[in-house]
Formats: structure tokens, sequence, C-alpha cells
């Protein structure tokens, strides 16, 4: 069971509304600066001095931390405090935003964006957390997590605009002066207004797990991301072969702990197994195309870096606008038949979208972006709402860290797996067209395939 500090009297609304406010604030200012280098890495890279190799840790250190550390931040969370846990969070991502606001070199940026994906993966499992202890199951909840589940993609549009806009105006350093404010002010915020919340049967410190999941999901990320660079290489094979060391161990020791950081009993139950398996897809078929297709627009289509952030803004628009909009469905429909339904709409609109050229013009991807956006938002909202309503009412963040490490690992996968095959028959304008044509085609039947998957799987 999970306890909620009582507010003082004439409060209780203020802090309810604050369960949801500074969540989902926290969502958008994760989100934004997750995509805020989509648009500027040209600029970054030469203020940092980046070469190739460079690029590609600019664009996915943040990746590495934010896997790593999502289900470990949630299980600490339900033990110890959610609004403490989220407050820290808050702060680490207020200094590792200066710390890359300063850098000189890649290695501090890198460093820093690392630190910032651990201080997100704090907030953002915290978020669900919180909201799940203010709001109990039924209509607020499911409006709640909606809420939650849009800002996922609002951040994703407004983050490659915000980031553009100050880079002409004040040069890429000041998105991360902004965030780090931005930071601060809600960690202090949320220390006024949120009320305690915390499992009353805190299980104690699995440090085996702790230590043996975050080492292993992050050597795992670490080699996807350098193995853009090649998967051969010697340092890349050795991350694959101590992140599967790693992950064993884990497995090993949760299956014998009286207490894990992660029941694995919970993956018998259909509705984390869609809450996971359904974050792994969207990762893997959506964002990894969606995060590739911006740089695309530019390569190919000729588009400067803020006009195609402005395009892709009509997918992640649209996915806020429906996420939004999912509290209004009939509450009869399984959650699992609408994730299913929102990757089905996902994979059509990234059909729709196959044919790129370079003579083509961007209304040509306007069709099956609208059609994905949708699709992106319904899918986040009854992810959002999974992620708490499929684990013990005592471990919302944990089921948090769960659906979200599940998403992010997915992405990371995704976008590397793009990457290789768009630029696998060369750079021009017009073999990166053919590859990303390719890429699309494969993200689109992963997607298809995520949504016969969750049809399947019947909750219980």
């Amino acid at each position: 069971m999970t306890t909620l500090a009582t507010p003082r009297a004439g409060r209780h609304a203020a802090g309810t509304a604050a369960a949801l406010a500074l969540p989902a604030a926290a969502t958008l200012l994760a989100l934004m600066n997750y995509t805020a280098p989509m648009a500027t890495l040209t600029e970054t890279a030469h203020g940092l001095g980046a070469g190739p190799t460079g690029r590609i840790w600019l664009m996915s250190s943040i990746s590495l931390g934010l896997a790593a550390a999502l289900l470990a931040t949630g299980s600490l969370a339900d033990d110890h405090g959610r609004r403490r846990v989220f407050a820290i969070g808050a702060a680490a991502l207020a200094a590792s935003s200066v710390a890359c606001a300063v850098a000189p070199g890649t290695g501090l940026f890198v460093a820093g964006r690392i630190v910032q994906g651990v201080a997100s993966a704090a907030l953002l499992a915290t978020g669900l957390g919180i909201i799940a202890a203010a709001f109990p199951p039924g209509p607020r909840r499911a409006h709640a997590t909606g809420v939650w589940g849009a800002m996922l993609g609002l951040g994703i549009a407004l983050g490659p605009i915000a980031s553009a806009e100050l880079t002409s105006a004040a040069g890429w350093r000041a998105w991360y002066w902004v965030a780090a404010v931005a930071s601060a002010v809600l960690g202090a915020v949320a220390v006024r207004t949120l009320g305690e919340s915390r499992s009353e049967r805190p299980r104690g410190l699995d440090l085996p797990g702790l230590v043996t999941m975050s080492l292993g999901v992050a050597a795992l990320v670490a080699a996807i991301t350098w193995g853009r660079a090649g998967w051969t290489r010697p340092g890349v094979l050795a991350l694959l072969g101590a992140a599967a060391v790693l992950l064993a161990a884990f497995t090993a020791v949760e299956a014998r702990r009286t207490e894990p950081m992660l029941d694995l009993g919970l993956f018998r139950r259909p509705a984390f197994l869609l809450s996971v398996s359904g974050a792994l897809v969207t990762g893997l078929a959506v964002i990894g195309i969606m995060s590739y297709l911006a740089t695309v627009m530019t390569l190919v289509l000729g588009l400067s870096p803020v006009v195609s952030a402005l395009v892709l803004a009509i997918w992640s628009g649209l996915s806020f606008v429906a996420a939004l909009q999912a509290r209004r469905l009939p509450a009869r429909l399984p959650a699992g038949r609408l994730l299913g339904a929102g990757l089905a709409l996902s994979a059509a609109g990234e059909f729709a979208m196959l044919g790129l050229a370079p003579d083509s013009h961007w209304w040509r991807l306007v069709p099956g972006l609208v059609v994905s956006g949708v699709g992106s938002g319904l899918a986040n909202a009854m992810l959002a709402r999974l992620a708490v309503e499929s684990v013990p009412a005592d471990r919302a963040s944990m089921g948090s860290g769960a659906n979200n490490t599940a998403r992010y690992v997915g992405a990371s996968i995704g976008v590397a797996v793009v990457g290789a095959i768009a630029t696998g028959s060369g750079d021009g304008p017009s073999a990166l067209a053919h590859g990303t044509d390719v890429a699309m085609l494969v993200s689109a039947v992963v997607a298809l395939a995520g949504a016969a998957l969750a049809a399947a799987i019947r909750e219980r």
C-alpha cells in the first residue's frame, strides 16, 4: 500500500493539482532536453570540436544515463519517498545542465548529458508514481496519466524548436542555461507543494540488483551507441559481452531475493507484459525512425533544421493532442487493445511515408505524420496507464521505471538500426532517401507486429 502525507486543511485540491502539474512539467522538460540536440547538432559539434564519433555521443549519451537509471530510481522512490527522489532529480538536472553549458570540450559535455539522463530518469519514474499515489484508479487517474503521456509528445515537439531558436539568438549553450534554471525552479516548487508518498512496507536496498541492472543496461546502451561507428570493434564486443553477463546476473539475483527490486513474477501478469513489450516496440519502431526523420529532411529535402523540426512537430504535436483526448474513450475498452490500436496507427502512418525522394516536397510526409502522431499519442496514454496499474499500488514508480527502461532501450536500438539501414547504401541524397525508405518499412513492420502482440495478450 502507498501512503501519502495528509495536506493541511484547505490545501487538498492544491496538493492534488501539484501532483499532476509538477510531474507533467518535469516530463515536458525532460523530453525537451532529450530532443534538444536534434536541431543544433552541427553548431554543438563545431563549438566542442567533436569529430564523427563524438557527434554520435553528443546525440546519444543521455540515453545511456536514462535507460540505466529508470528502474533503480523508480524502486528507490517507492521505498524512500517519491517527492525526495523527484527533488533530487531536479537538482541533478540543474547541475548537469550547467556542466553542459560551460563544457569546453566533448568529454565534459558527454559526461553532463549522461548525468542529465540519470536525473531525467528520476523525474520520469517518480512522476508517474506521484500521480498514482494522488489519483485512485478510475476516470481521474485515466485523465492524469493521459496528461502525463501527452507531455512526451509535446516535449519531443518543442525541444528541437526551442533549442534551435535559442541557438539562433544566443548560441547553442543557451538551451542548457534555460534547462538549468527551469530544473532548479521545478525542484524548489516540488519541495514546497508536493506531499510525500512511499510504500508502507519498504523493501530495503537491493544493492546487487541495482548494480547489476544499472551497469548491464548501461553497457548495452553504450555498445549500441558506439556500435554505430563499427559493430566489430573489440570495445563494442566487450561491452555487449559485459551487458549479457550483468543482465544474466541481475536475473539470477532477483530470482533468489525475497524482496527483489524487480519481482520477476510480474512478467506473468498480462498487463505488465503489455506495459513492457509495448514500450519496447514503441522505442524500436516509432521513436527510432522519428528521431532520424528530421536529419533526413535536412539532408534529403534540403530543409533547414528549424523547418525540419516544425514539420516533425506535426507528428509530435498530434501525439500530444491524441494523448490528452484518450480519456474520452469508453472505459470498457481495455488499455491493451487501445495500445494495439495506437501501434497499428503508427505502422499505417509509417507505411504512408514510404517513397521519400530528393525531389519530394515536405507535404508528401504530412498524411503519414498525422496518422502516426495520433497512434503515438494513443499508445503513450495507454502505456502510462499500464505502467502504474500493472504493478502493486506501492510499486508504481518501479512500474514506471520498468516501462520507461524498455522504451528508451528500444529507442537506442531503434536509432542505431535505423541509422545503419539508412546509411547502408551511401550518404548521398538519393542513397540516403532509399535507405530511409527501407528503415521506414522495417519500422512499420515491427510496429504492426507489436500491435498484433498487444491484441494477442489478454489482460486479466
